[in-house]
């Protein structure tokens, strides 16, 4: 390490990392959950039955993560043996190159297969994110930098409601899905010339920050598991596969999953169907819960972090934040199913879309917290949770509302859903305690 200059100011490029990483993920989100706007545009323009369009349109919107579920794990295997600079940047230069081929769609199977390959480009996105905040946090601002990267995604569905909405009133879908393709591209030469793996390679930190990042080995002694050094590929999975804190959180975050592509896939439908909006309130009321979740999200990241300083424990500043929220979500949910205003609906959608993302950034740092030095695999077995959740929650939901023609029995599966989670976690997750990891020659 270079010498330090007790004199030098120390400068901050870690956080400059962070707005990168947060900018892309805006960038990633928006590109995933604009379909849900333009699906009624694409369903009257390519055919689709009065019928089938329900079943079509959860189909359509789950296909993506039929590809995420084929690379996100692959992703984090990639991350942690490349670096998140290099996985990064080419999983976002491909998912810009399939957004903008959505809009050239001419039909269902064309439309799916572009789907598809959004997925398979978006898998390595977050165990890359996970990567770089591992290798540029001290664990002190782990949970702080990890809820200002995740804000990104209901800030990205706040804006993305507005842009997409007035994108396709003005250019329509196909011009839409043209513009996004544009708008990942510009943040590629950024990321390339301005991102290293390591804070050590980087001339924009000087030896005050960098000291200040690796200055957290007795603090993440103190609070973590030991993680897998140099341990065999074989035992390393096992260790992934098998840590009931992990497992845990696996199954929470596929819960967490299932709420946010509920409410991202169907949340505009729901809206035309049950209250009338049109195309603009629609992009006008989406907005609200995106905004409460992203308040809601980046405080509790600050307080997960403080209660950590506080307590020297996480299961109090990373497993009660998860089921607390989760449990106060899945309690929102029920009012959905016997409210019929639209203002009080309004009120319990924001409050459970903003409950059950406010935990968010605890899931991510678990990953680090319990397995560091892969943390880019251990959050690629989560982010698999939360494809597969991907998949069921629009398909489910589509299947649900066409059999019903109500959406009360999807409303009815989330509030189970919920309260599973909180069982597991009160029962299962502990990352306090030491896990004896096998260790041994790679």
């Amino acid at each position: 390490m270079p010498k330090l200059d007790p004199k030098a100011r120390m400068t901050r490029f870690r956080w400059i990392v962070v707005a990168m990483i947060f900018a892309i993920t805006v960038v990633n989100y928006i590109d995933r959950s604009a379909i849900s706007y333009a699906i009624g545009d694409i369903a009257r323009e390519l055919h689709f039955s009065h019928h089938d369009e329900d079943l079509l349109s959860g189909f359509i919107l789950a296909a993506f993560s039929i590809g995420y579920m084929l690379t996100t794990l692959l992703g984090g295997v990639l991350a942690d043996r490349y670096g998140a600079k290099k996985t990064l940047f080419f999983a976002a230069l491909l998912w810009s190159i399939s957004i903008g081929l959505t809009g050239f769609a001419v039909g269902f199977v064309m439309l799916a297969c572009a789907r598809v390959l959004l997925g398979v480009a978006e898998g390595p996105n977050f165990p890359a994110m996970n990567r770089g905040v591992a290798d540029w946090l001290s664990s002190r601002e782990r949970a702080i930098a990890l809820s200002n990267s995740l804000v990104a995604v209901p800030v990205a569905l706040a804006l993305g409601a507005p842009i997409a909405t007035q994108l396709i009133l003005h250019v329509g879908w196909r011009g839409m899905f043209i513009a996004l393709m544009a708008l990942g591209l510009a943040w590629l030469p950024v990321w390339w010339f301005l991102f290293r793996d390591l804070p050590e390679h980087s001339r924009f930190v000087n030896p005050a920050e960098l000291a200040h990042i690796r200055d957290d080995a007795g603090h993440h002694a103190a609070t973590s598991a030991p993680h897998p050094h140099g341990a065999r590929e074989g035992s390393i999975w096992k260790y992934l596969l098998s840590n009931p804190t992990l497992l845990a959180n696996d199954w929470s975050f596929f819960v967490f999953g299932y709420f946010l592509f509920f409410f991202m896939t169907w949340l505009p439908t729901y809206l035309e169907k049950t209250y009338h909006f049109d195309l603009k309130q629609i992009g006008l009321f989406a907005t609200l819960p995106w905004m409460v979740a992203a308040l809601l999200l980046w405080a509790f990241g600050y307080l997960s972090d403080a209660l950590l300083r506080k307590t020297g424990s996480l299961r109090v500043a990373r497993s009660h934040p998860i089921w607390i929220s989760q449990l106060l979500a899945g309690l929102c949910i029920l009012p959905l199913i016997f409210v019929h205003d639209r203002t009080l609906a309004l009120v319990f959608i924001s409050l459970a879309v903003g409950l059950s993302m406010s935990a968010n950034a605890a899931f991510y740092a678990i990953n680090v917290d319990v397995a560091r030095d892969r943390a880019g695999t251990a959050l690629g077995v989560m982010d698999t949770f939360f494809a597969i959740s991907g998949f069921v929650a629009p398909l489910a939901t589509g299947w649900l509302v066409g059999v019903t023609q109500s959406f009360n029995a999807a409303f009815w599966l989330m509030a189970i859903l919920a309260l599973s989670s909180v069982a597991v976690v009160i029962l299962f997750h502990h990352p306090d305690r030491v896990v004896t990891e096998p260790r041994g020659a790679r």
